[in-house]
């Protein structure tokens, strides 16, 4: 840990980064999985497709940052390698023999569901913790997973 006038305790900062840098893995390879759909998504779909999952990655890029930014904040490093997040994320591998639209919305709706859901749990231990700022981040970052989610999901919707 770096020397910060953050006064927040250190054994606090460093469960936290630990925490940030996890969650960071996983947006990291979540917004790597959204651009292998966009690159590579065909079918009838493409183009409403490949504009959502443009979108969805600038999201993602935005709370990529500002986890990365404040685990340094934090006196922490960010971990943000290729092999930092192939070690860390808890996403599914993501396929890269798919094509159609279909498959890739099923493929990232998975992936969203799974990192919606470890923010949420990292929300209650930030908050239990007694770092709002941090549970404050990650409420914002689950926020937006959730709504990609539906906009992801409504694809897979039919009128009933």
């Amino acid at each position: 840990m770096h020397r910060t006038r953050n006064d927040m305790e250190e054994p606090l900062r460093k469960k936290m980064v630990s925490v940030l840098n996890a969650r960071l893995a996983d947006l990291i390879d979540l917004k790597l999985q959204t651009k292998q759909a966009h690159w590579n998504v065909k079918g009838p779909s493409f183009f409403s497709l490949h504009q959502l999952f443009d979108q969805f990655a600038e999201t993602l890029d935005e709370h990529v940052d500002n986890v990365a930014e404040r685990v340094v904040a934090l006196g922490g490093v960010a971990l943000g390698t290729v092999e930092a997040v192939a070690e860390w994320s808890e996403l599914p591998e993501y396929p890269s023999d798919i094509s159609s639209g279909s498959a890739h919305v099923t493929a990232l709706c998975t992936s969203v569901m799974q990192a919606a859901k470890t923010v949420r749990a990292d929300i209650d231990i930030s908050a239990d913790a007694g770092d709002a700022g941090t549970a404050d981040l990650l409420t914002g970052v689950s926020r937006d997973l959730d709504k990609y989610l539906w906009f992801l999901e409504s694809h897979t919707q039919a009128d009933s």
